[in-house]
């Protein structure tokens, strides 16, 4: 019988990889774990002392660096994994970034570079990446972005992020439209507060991350692995009539807002 979880033979891009904290190692361990193949990025030389070290856990992949807003490293990460296989099955954007100028501050106060320069990372270079996947997707695939509930509700401290994830979420929505009948299929993921290295720029962090610990339906977070188990379920044939969706992997904290 087929095992409609697995990913057996599916090959793919995890973008955004910085530390065994990021989001990024959670859903490329679980997919390598699920049988899939992966083509790691992250995104500044910096970080490379930091990623290098995880490559055994996911099943020694290769490492690339990749900044998004540098449009040739883009085409070299996509032009990589045409040369690989032939062809990707899945893309995880698992990328965001805010001045903390403008993060730590108002949206009403937040700078017109500070708001661009957080869409252009956040959400653009997701739109960027989709592109570029489509080619190489001529039997369908999947396309994964990382969001938060404060794109929906007004969440004390997230601040300048809810607007620039609820464009995030909104694109998720148009793509998964105008891709859906190549069989590309397009999703949000929603993880609750994770004490990951882009969290911890948030002010009053770890106050959410108690909330969710202590008021959350499961008391307790949702961790990176629970992130990428989501993940091979939605990639899988398992999530083949699943798309255009924002998935809550919170342990139910969003209920509690």
């Amino acid at each position: 019988m087929t095992n409609l979880f697995s990913l057996e033979g599916k090959v793919g891009i995890v973008a955004g990889l910085a530390n065994e904290n990021s989001i990024a190692f959670g859903c490329a361990k679980a997919l390598q774990q699920a049988g899939a193949e992966v083509l790691v990025s992250y995104g500044t030389s910096k970080a490379e002392r930091f990623v290098e070290p995880l490559r055994s856990e996911m099943g020694d992949p290769e490492l690339m660096l990749c900044d998004v807003q540098d449009d040739a490293q883009l085409d070299a990460l996509f032009e990589r994994a045409k040369q690989k296989w032939g062809r990707i099955d899945f893309v995880v954007h698992s990328i965001a970034f805010a001045p903390l100028e403008d993060l730590h501050g108002r949206v009403v106060d937040c700078s017109r570079d500070g708001f661009s320069l957080a869409m252009d990372i956040s959400c653009h270079s997701f739109i960027r990446m989709a592109k570029r996947a489509e080619p190489l997707m001529p039997e369908g695939g999947a396309l994964f972005n990382m969001s938060y509930y404060g794109a929906d509700k007004a969440v004390d401290n997230y601040n300048m992020m809810g607007p620039v994830k609820a464009a995030l979420e909104s694109a998720t929505r148009y793509l998964a439209a105008e891709l859906g009948p190549q069989g590309i299929r397009v999703h949000a993921i929603s993880p609750g507060p994770i004490r990951t290295r882009a969290a911890s720029g948030l002010k009053e962090f770890e106050a959410l991350a108690v909330d969710g610990e202590t008021r959350s339906p499961l008391r307790r977070l949702a961790t990176v692995q629970d992130v990428g188990s989501a993940v091979v379920y939605l990639a899988s044939d398992a999530g083949r009539a699943l798309t255009g969706l924002t998935h809550y992997v919170d342990a139910g904290h969003h209920l509690r807002f």
